[in-house]
């Protein structure tokens, strides 16, 4: 199995590739998004230190975590944004490498990791044998952000500016999904880069590799005895 990260700018449209890839073309798809909304549940370890941190201001009366404000003190200080992904970050890659070795488990040919800040952080970016990044333009990007959020343009831009440049993330992708266009045209990118995994030989590469450490492992186990 080999592992493929998928990732974006906000509002770049990273969200809708992901569905394409799950819920049409049935790949295997484990979002960031999802388990860090997961790991700051009430009674989550996350979830105690952010109180301890950041104080009982950023929590609803129901105990929820309000992100409206939280995102409001992290995207306008720099400080505090390091504070909070180094309380959520661990958590949600604690999560997903157990998820990854269940899918290995499974015997999935390869997983789709949807992360916003893979380049950024680059805690699994060692991990993965490709890389996908969804493009659009900023003037897209930030309408985008401010309708779906309801932001103010510098709000949005404090959002956008948090994350690096998709023109940089361009960069240092091995595929590109330009989603500039209509769904269909982003919607056939992802069906031809869906092609391109399928036809890759690094899930046999790998799998040999495991099973040539596990049998000197077994060798070594052997000897011993």
């Amino acid at each position: 199995m080999f592992l493929v990260g998928l990732t974006g700018g906000i509002a770049s449209g990273k969200s809708t590739v992901t569905k394409i890839f799950q819920n049409e073309l049935r790949c295997k798809c484990i979002d960031a998004d999802i388990i860090a909304r997961q790991v700051v549940e009430p009674g989550q370890n996350a979830y105690r230190k952010i109180r301890e941190t950041f104080g009982d201001s950023v929590f609803l009366q129901d105990g929820q975590l309000n992100r409206e404000m939280l995102g409001q003190i992290i995207f306008h200080d720099e400080g505090k944004r390091k504070l909070l992904n180094g309380i959520v970050h661990p958590a949600v890659q604690k999560e997903m490498l157990w998820q990854i070795l269940m899918c290995f488990i499974q015997g999935y040919q390869f997983v789709i990791l949807d992360i916003p800040l893979l380049f950024e952080t680059k805690k699994l970016l060692p991990y993965v044998s490709y890389t996908v990044v969804v493009y659009c333009q900023e003037h897209q990007q930030l309408n985008r952000l401010m309708e779906r959020n309801s932001l103010s343009a510098d709000d949005a831009q404090a959002r956008i500016r948090s994350q690096l440049p998709l023109t940089e993330k361009c960069k240092l992708a091995t595929y590109v999904i330009d989603n500039c266009g209509s769904i269909e045209d982003t919607r056939n990118q992802v069906k031809d880069i869906c092609l391109k995994l399928e036809a890759s030989k690094k899930h046999l590469i790998l799998r040999v590799g495991l099973l040539t450490l596990f049998a000197l492992v077994v060798c070594g186990f052997s000897f011993l005895l």
